[in-house]
């Protein structure tokens, strides 16, 4: 067994022991006691859970075996777990999403529900400035509305790294249709991809109503 499996395994003990030894279980406290103590203890897992996926990969065990236990692809695994080496440095890669990236996309989103296409332009990178303009925003907006009608609600945004880049996927719901709103954003929080994809090709990436 490694040691940051052990040590992990240790940490969380002492979390665990130390909260149900506390008061803060007593219905008497104030509920946000609960929530930090769920807080720690999710944290203390999840250090418990990366270092177990370590020691499994240590182990030989491939990202596909780890995903099937976690119930997620091997790439969304490794995208979680792993320690990418970048080609260009030979360095270990920052895996870490943008810190507000869900706050960001959801901006975007709620600025395309309320028609502000300005706001989305001038977060825009050079790229993307370039090949993007505000009447073409609105044009695959309206052209959602004429498939799948007006525009709802969003689901729950989820963030992840690649390269140098955070990708986000955020669930649309419009009238009849269901569609996924994908922002990349650099680390200066500038936009460099804005797709709107059909909930089946978001996995892949393909086609999209706007680019």
């Amino acid at each position: 067994m490694s040691g940051s499996f052990m040590l992990a395994g240790q940490q969380l003990h002492r979390q665990l022991a130390q909260i149900l030894a506390a008061p803060v279980l007593s219905s008497d406290n104030d509920p946000i006691d609960l929530v930090l103590a769920a807080h720690q203890i999710r944290d203390g897992a999840e250090a418990l859970m990366a270092a177990a996926v370590q020691q499994a990969r240590e182990a030989g065990r491939t990202w596909q075996d780890i995903g099937q236990v976690l119930g997620v692809s091997r790439q969304a695994a490794f995208q979680r777990y792993g320690k990418p080496i970048d080609p260009r440095n030979g360095e270990v890669m920052n895996t870490r999403p943008l810190p507000d990236a869900i706050e960001l996309a959801r901006a975007v989103i709620d600025d395309h529900a309320h028609g502000r296409w300005p706001a989305i332009t001038e977060r825009f990178d050079e790229t993307m400035r370039a090949g993007l303009t505000e009447e073409g925003l609105a044009e695959a907006w309206a052209y959602l509305a004429g498939m799948a009608g007006a525009y709802e609600s969003h689901g729950d945004t989820d963030a992840v790294r690649a390269g140098d880049f955070t990708i986000t996927n955020t669930p649309l719901t419009f009238e009849a249709g269901d569609f996924v709103a994908r922002v990349t954003f650099r680390d200066d929080r500038t936009i460099a991809g804005l797709y709107i994809l059909n909930p089946d090709a978001a996995d892949g990436s393909s086609k999209s109503a706007t680019t």
